[in-house]
């Protein structure tokens, strides 16, 4: 996605919390835009709250933040099905390279599931979901995650940062192949990163049967990032024996969100592409992501 840094779509959360309150790992500075990763809050009306959670990633080739329509808005429609969402703002470059995000997407399932009575969660139900280089963040949280420290001072580190399900809408993939996206390989990896680092965040090469279950969607169009990303997660997901649904659309171009497109970004709607969500939703229904939990109270 085209970067943006505006932090005014976010605004309607009903908290923001920071990943480390005493500082990120790794941080540069002290700036709240730049230095400090922040899960913005968003909860379903008490009446239509599910239980489910899920973190999101919006977009913006790791060198920005698609906040509106790969964040708000995508919160706002995953509360109307009940679901609370964490948008995250997770570090960037050219202040921030490798493995600042992969800490900040760690972190943030972790925050969520520790904190998941305060917010009426089912710690067992957190998702994790991410658009174009926040595909790539989300899968790269779905493939490099621990069990957690039990013996850690801090008791966010004592839980699993392993989402529970995955939600890929056009991702990128597939570091190590010629289907990349040339800017978010440059800005997450640097210049002439090493074999071995293309090989680790490719991630379609570090599927395994604990991989949580996973929903992509994609667009045939897509010329900023090819299906194949997708394309090539779905193959290593099936060769593992990972549940997936994958969903490539004929038309439309990168970056459109729930499918209305973006304005702001020259990205017109999609008719098609804006049958995805609903897909997602029957999907998440499935996984019993949508089951109300009588007994979640806040």
């Amino acid at each position: 996605m085209v970067p943006t840094s505006a932090a005014e779509p976010l605004d309607a959360a009903s908290e923001v919390v920071k990943l480390w309150p005493g500082g990120a790992p790794g941080a540069r500075g002290d700036d709240l835009a730049k230095d400090v990763p922040t899960l913005s809050v968003f909860l379903p009306e008490p009446g239509v709250a599910t239980g489910s959670a899920i973190v999101v990633c919006p977009g913006g080739g790791y060198g920005g933040l698609a906040l509106d329509h790969e964040g708000r808005q995508v919160a706002e429609w995953l509360n109307s099905v009940g679901v609370a969402a964490f948008v995250l703002k997770y570090r960037l470059a050219p202040e921030y390279h490798q493995p600042a995000m992969l800490h900040d997407v760690n972190r943030a399932i972790r925050v969520v599931r520790q904190g998941a009575a305060k917010w009426g969660v089912d710690p067992g139900r957190i998702g994790l979901m991410g658009f174009s280089a926040g595909g790539h963040l989300a899968s790269t949280g779905g493939t490099h995650f621990d069990a957690g420290q039990a013996d850690a001072e801090d008791p966010i580190e004592r839980v699993s940062s392993r989402p529970d399900r995955l939600i890929l809408v056009y991702p990128v993939i597939a570091m190590a192949t010629p289907y990349t996206h040339q800017g978010s390989n440059r800005n997450l990896l640097g210049e002439n990163p090493s074999a071995e680092l293309l090989k680790f965040y490719s991630n379609e090469q570090q599927v395994t049967p604990q991989t949580p279950p996973t929903f992509l969607a994609h667009t045939n169009e897509d010329k900023a990032v090819p299906p194949e990303n997708s394309l090539l997660f779905a193959l290593a997901l099936r060769k593992a024996g990972v549940p997936l649904e994958l969903h490539i659309f004929e038309k439309g171009q990168h970056g459109l969100g729930l499918g209305a497109g973006a304005k702001q970004f020259n990205i017109g709607p999609d008719p098609a592409f804006q049958a995805w969500p609903g897909l997602c939703e029957t999907w998440l229904k499935g996984q019993g992501f949508l089951d109300k939990q009588p007994d979640q109270s806040r």
